[in-house]
């Protein structure tokens, strides 16, 4: 299995979605403990997203808009990001079992091969499979000097 250094060592993560990421990466990592891990900024230089830890375990909150989209009336804020070992086979079966497609698997430029689907509820999940050992610099990422967690 590959390993790759742009993307959380943990099998599932949580993705929030806001509005302005900075202030909510601040107040998560002074507030709750998080650990920054990497930040990425968009073309127009605001924070796009960030991966934080918190002991061996990883989410990602994303800013309003690109891939990440803030919810509508009646709609939640958050999907569910879970690591597979083939995002291919894994599509297929889940498209076989009535999930819903919203984006086929696609090459990511931070080494990973994702698809989104919906399951009946209306939740989303992304899949998305290590395919290669990617630099966070060499996709734009920034990883974050390390700071002592809080005791």
């Amino acid at each position: 299995m590959i390993t790759n250094r742009s993307a959380p060592t943990a099998s599932i993560v949580p993705v929030l979605v806001y509005e302005d990421v900075e202030p909510l990466l601040d107040f998560l990592v002074d507030a709750f403990g998080f650990t920054e891990h990497l930040r990425a900024c968009g073309s127009d230089g605001k924070l796009n997203h960030a991966q934080l830890l918190f002991g061996n375990e990883s989410i990602i909150i994303g800013r309003q808009g690109g891939p990440f989209r803030a919810p509508r009336a009646e709609e939640v804020s958050q999907y569910v990001h879970v690591t597979v070992a083939d995002a291919d086979a894994h599509c297929e079966h889940a498209t076989t079992r009535g999930a819903r497609i919203l984006q086929p698997p696609h090459d990511m430029p931070f080494g990973e091969r994702q698809y989104t689907a919906q399951d009946p509820g209306g939740h989303r999940w992304t899949f998305s499979q290590h395919i290669a050992d990617v630099a966070p610099a060499a996709w734009g990422a920034i990883e974050a000097p390390h700071h002592a967690p809080i005791t």
